[in-house]
């Protein structure tokens, strides 16, 4: 029987860090929260001894969340589905979804990365597999740590769609007290920067790691936003979104935190460590790494010129060594900032 004191029913899909941090939020606003996994022991260790201990160890979830690997138990009577899954796993599970989600659920995706093999933003993704039109598909991004938001911190994200009422519906579901969400409509520019914002995150890793000063981590931040919004604009974004919380936001809060998985994965290559090995050691999905690959067939694609996403990817898989890198940026040719 219902619970007469909550808002209705949401649906997380999975429950990694992030879905867990937002499942939070919306348990902590009243919402019954099913999250699906496809492991019977974490869906009873969420649910009979609410923890998430690999993915937030030590954090309490509230009695109104509850786990499942049964995907339409989950979704049967949701009025917002979150898509949560890595880029990589995203298409999959809206396969398995698209056959449950509830024709009037407000479909929302937290995932920061393209598609793998298409290149494709996340929206894009959900739309083929849902048989939704992509303008009714909103994305939820900015400087969020999971460990942040659950501990109640002050945070604030943009949720886009580029229907506005699909938006506000998105806000209204997430906002409260310490998780402020403001309205945004560029879909295109808030999945792009949510996504390239992680390969800088690496990159700055690799400079702590290499102990390379402040100096070098402000010019690759203020640089690399370059590189994202040149991109982004390319592929039809608003410049302004930026320097917005899904770009300038995000990519402070990730390229300069231990908390941020990326930054870590960064950190553990500057001494050597073979990505395969650094990614074992991590043992979540570091989005920054196939980002980086796909970021630099997109520049490619559209004809950008992004050096830093270039020479990241010459390290990462070609092996090319971290100085010779540094060389290559530092001896580009002479140019006007404004110009390139």
């Amino acid at each position: 029987m219902p619970n007469p004191q909550m808002k209705g029913k949401a649906a997380v899909l999975v429950a990694g860090s992030w879905g867990t941090a937002l499942a939070y939020v919306l348990a902590c606003n009243h919402y019954e929260v099913t999250m699906w996994t496809r492991t019977e022991a974490q869906a009873k260790e969420i649910s009979t001894q609410h923890h998430n201990e690999k993915y937030l160890p030590n954090r309490v979830l509230p009695p109104n969340i509850t786990a499942t690997t049964n995907m339409q138990q989950a979704l049967s009577g949701a009025e917002l589905t979150l898509f949560a899954a890595p880029s990589s796993a995203m298409r999959q599970v809206a396969k398995q979804a698209a056959s449950h989600v509830e024709a009037g659920s407000i479909v929302v995706h937290a995932t920061k990365g393209f598609e793998p093999e298409t290149l494709k933003r996340m929206s894009v993704v959900l739309s083929e597999e849902l048989g939704r039109a992509q303008s009714e598909i909103a994305v939820i991004s900015g400087p969020s740590h999971a460990e942040e938001v659950i501990l109640k911190l002050p945070t604030t994200v943009v949720v886009a769609a580029e229907q506005e009422e699909v938006a506000e519906k998105a806000q209204e579901a997430f906002m409260n007290s310490s998780f402020r969400v403001y309205t945004n409509n560029d879909v295109v520019g808030i999945e792009v920067a949510g996504a390239l914002k992680n390969i800088i995150a690496l990159a700055a890793g690799l400079i702590n790691g290499l102990q390379l000063g402040d100096n070098a981590k402000a010019a690759l931040l203020t640089r690399g936003l370059a590189e994202i919004s040149r991109l982004g604009v390319a592929m039809g974004a608003s410049p302004l979104t930026f320097i917005g919380l899904a770009g300038v936001g995000d990519l402070v809060v990730t390229a300069t935190s231990q908390h941020s998985r990326n930054w870590r994965a960064g950190y553990m290559l500057a001494d050597g460590t073979p990505l395969n090995v650094v990614l074992e050691r991590m043992g979540m999905v570091v989005e920054g790494v196939k980002t980086t690959r796909a970021a630099f067939q997109l520049a490619a694609q559209y004809g950008i010129e992004m050096p830093i996403t270039e020479q990241l990817y010459e390290v990462l898989f070609n092996d090319q060594p971290l100085d010779r890198a540094i060389e290559v940026l530092m001896g580009r040719t002479k140019t006007n900032e404004m110009n390139n």
